[in-house]
């Protein structure tokens, strides 16, 4: 195995779903945080001649794969009251930018879709490093933060208790941590 450098090699690099964790927070009752976690279906990333700054990425998520520690909940998050499965089985997000990367940390634009709408959202990324792992493969990481308004995506249920009070917080933390493994032959 090889040293983690900053350097990363030109070429098509593809998500390990293996190695990548997708997960959620949510304010409940406001009290406290129920947190949750999804599986990555694919993700690839392209980079271009002048690395990073010069790279797109691509992701889906599988809506039905949520996890949140209680079958009554993960249920309920699939439901039509939240992310609706059975009509939009996927969060997917495209970049469109890479702003003020500074060989380690960086902001990454994109366009966000869940439940059918789409918006654009700022990422704060982090590159982890790369190299080759113990089977020759070249491999990278990231992570990656954001905070979003379930209401501007369609989700917009409202279950409320006491004065004022939401079960369910409208901002949603949103962190992604991937590895990628260069394409064969690239």
């Amino acid at each position: 195995m090889t040293t983690s450098t900053t350097a990363l090699a030109a070429g098509t690099w593809n998500a390990d779903p293996t190695h990548t964790d997708v997960s959620f927070k949510a304010r409940h009752m406001g009290v406290g945080k129920v947190r949750g976690n999804f599986e990555l279906t694919s993700g690839t990333l392209t980079v271009g001649a002048n690395g990073i700054e010069d790279s797109t990425v691509t992701a889906v998520i599988d809506v039905a794969s949520v996890e949140t520690k209680s079958e009554q909940r993960n249920d309920h998050v699939k439901s039509a009251d939240f992310l609706d499965a059975e009509k939009f089985p996927t969060i997917d997000f495209v970049s469109t930018g890479i702003r003020d990367f500074d060989g380690e940390n960086f902001t990454l634009i994109g366009d966000l879709t869940v439940h059918g709408v789409t918006k654009s959202v700022e990422l704060a990324a982090e590159f982890n490093g790369a190299l080759t792992d113990a089977y020759g493969l070249e491999r990278s990481g990231f992570s990656a933060e954001v905070t979003i308004s379930r209401k501007e995506f369609g989700v917009d249920i409202q279950m409320g208790f006491g004065a004022g009070n939401a079960v369910v917080s409208d901002k949603i933390e949103i962190a992604i941590d991937i590895e990628f493994v260069l394409a064969s032959g690239e």
